[in-house]
């Protein structure tokens, strides 16, 4: 099979006390960095969150969400983070049923939350953290002053998006004389550098008071008022868990998708499929587990305040759904609308055995397309995850935290950290965390084998059913094997760079071992 070329410092795996996994090698090198100037394993996340904003824009930036799990050797639980922003005073669900829209368009202000990326850091920094917060994001400003290479998905998506940011303000550095940069290019982001030095100063008020502030509440149109961006975004929460593969996972609650992974991965062990990976029933198992939960995702994840009062990780709950999946036919279940999604996902553990998952999203590519005016970046349109139907538990609401696909997920064994995964992919993140989970726990694969086995997506839906979408080196006989089992199979020409990238740190003996994912080149596993 056929694996990108690899950018220049972008290994694919590492081995260490001290590991980095991130989608771009700079963001690797500006955690390990930190590590080894005696930071954090929260204080290289921090720094590679940044780094990612500068360099991947295309994925995250201080103008969207974050969430992440941390793990501290003797804690019960890990402390859990949710920095998603709630929906501004202006946001107004029956102006737009009155203006004849169905639902909200990316690039409409009623899309932009209130950004929590940055409250998050700080939550993280104050808790966890070891190294003063300008230091921690001092790589971060080194890069957007003095230059990075563009990659091919950053030249890529600044090509396609170029009609709508090349004039903006907020794209200063990212395009010369109104021309995205081809893939090795320098890019350099001198506005957003001040904005990062700024909050390094300040702190909070740096970035929800002030310039930044006023640059926000313009590029909004009233939709985001002072008093929201006065709200703090991040709140320390109690994680969901449930056991299964041998492990114990944990993830976000609602208003996150989380909870999809750890139920599909219940069902998954429970129907007992065969531990060979190119049988076809072990990934028909997979996908019937998937297909079983995801369905009703869209009634059941909102605002922990609106949404419904389940316990969707009870074994009893999960059992109905077993009763009616069967590992001889694809089973019939409503159908979700997925969505694609601009989102990066690392994780980082130190020395000391604190390991952090760590996810943070401008949601569509880019974002809302919006600009926060001279600051120097783009706007999450993680609104546009509300729904305008009245009545409904995430139907938009001053105040309300909107749907989220972000899934990060930290694993434990005996009360140890046994694994960080996660990954980008935005409805369709669960389906493939379930994949390298399987890979790795059910056909005992190492963390390397696993990112590089074939992935499918339930990505098409039509009157004939369901079809699953696969990669092409994916074994003919488990492709004839799955239509057997009523599956619509669909081959892509290439390796899905959409589907992942996929980011794991595994508590291997003797040594910890991360594995980046082949499918996008700037991907990067580091260690210290």
């Amino acid at each position: 099979m056929t694996e990108l070329d690899r950018l220049e410092g972008a290994e694919l795996t590492a081995s260490g006390e001290a590991l980095a996994v991130t989608p771009h090698y700079l963001a690797s090198q500006s955690a390990v960095s930190i590590l080894r100037q005696g930071g954090s394993a929260a204080d290289a996340a921090i720094a590679a969150n940044a780094t990612l904003g500068v360099v991947a824009p295309e994925t995250c930036g201080i103008g969207g969400d974050l969430f992440a799990l941390i793990h501290t050797p003797g804690d019960d639980a890990p402390a859990t983070l949710n920095a998603s922003g709630r929906a501004g005073q202006g946001a107004d669900a029956q102006l737009l049923r009155d203006q004849g829209a169905d639902h909200i368009a990316i690039n409409s202000p009623f899309a932009v939350t209130v950004p929590g990326c940055v409250d998050g850091w700080i939550a993280i920094s104050q808790r966890f953290g070891r190294m003063p917060l300008a230091a921690v994001l001092a790589s971060a400003i080194g890069y957007a002053r003095s230059g990075f290479a563009a990659t091919p998905e950053l030249s890529s998506a600044l090509h396609r998006l170029a009609e709508n940011l090349s004039k903006q303000p907020a794209s200063r550095g990212l395009f010369h004389n109104n021309l995205p940069p081809q893939p090795g290019d320098s890019v350099v982001r001198p506005a957003l550098a001040e904005t990062l030095e700024a909050i390094g100063r300040a702190g909070r008020d740096a970035f929800y008071n002030g310039p930044v502030a006023a640059r926000i509440l313009e590029a909004t149109g009233g939709i985001l008022h002072q008093e929201d961006l006065d709200q703090n975004q991040a709140d320390w929460i109690e994680p969901i868990s449930l056991q299964t593969m041998g492990w114990r996972g944990w993830t976000i609650p609602p208003n996150s998708q989380g909870y999809l992974t750890l139920a599909a991965a219940w069902l998954f062990e429970r129907l007992e499929p065969p531990r060979d990976p190119e049988d076809p029933r072990f990934t028909h198992a997979a996908i019937e587990a998937y297909r079983s939960v995801a369905w009703e995702r869209d009634s059941l994840v909102a605002d922990p305040e609106f949404a419904p009062d389940l316990d969707l990780l009870n074994p009893r709950r999960l059992e109905e759904k077993l009763t009616r999946i069967s590992m001889n036919q694809r089973a019939e279940w409503p159908a979700p609308q997925p969505a694609s999604g601009g989102t990066a996902y690392l994780c980082v553990r130190d020395a000391n055995g604190m390991g952090v998952s760590l996810i943070q999203s401008n949601f569509h590519g880019i974002g809302s397309r919006i600009g926060a005016g001279d600051a120097g970046f783009f706007l999450h349109d993680r609104g546009s995850n509300f729904t305008l139907q009245p009545g409904h538990p995430n139907e938009l609401a001053p105040g309300k935290r909107p749907l989220h696909t972000l899934s990060p997920t930290l694993w434990t064994s005996d009360g140890g950290l046994a694994m960080l995964l996660g990954t980008r992919g935005g409805d369709f993140q669960p389906q493939t965390l379930l994949q390298v989970l399987t890979y790795m726990r059910w056909a005992n694969m190492s963390p390397d084998s696993a990112q590089r086995m074939p992935r499918w997506t339930t990505t098409e839906w039509h009157d004939a059913g369901i079809a699953v979408t696969v990669e092409p080196h994916l074994a003919p006989t488990t492709a004839a094997g799955l239509e057997e089992l009523g599956h619509e199979v669909k081959r892509a020409d290439t390796w899905m760079g959409g589907w992942g990238p996929v980011s794991v740190i595994v508590a291997d003996d003797p040594l910890p071992t991360g594995a980046a994912d082949p499918r996008v080149a700037s991907t990067a596993a580091a260690g210290v």
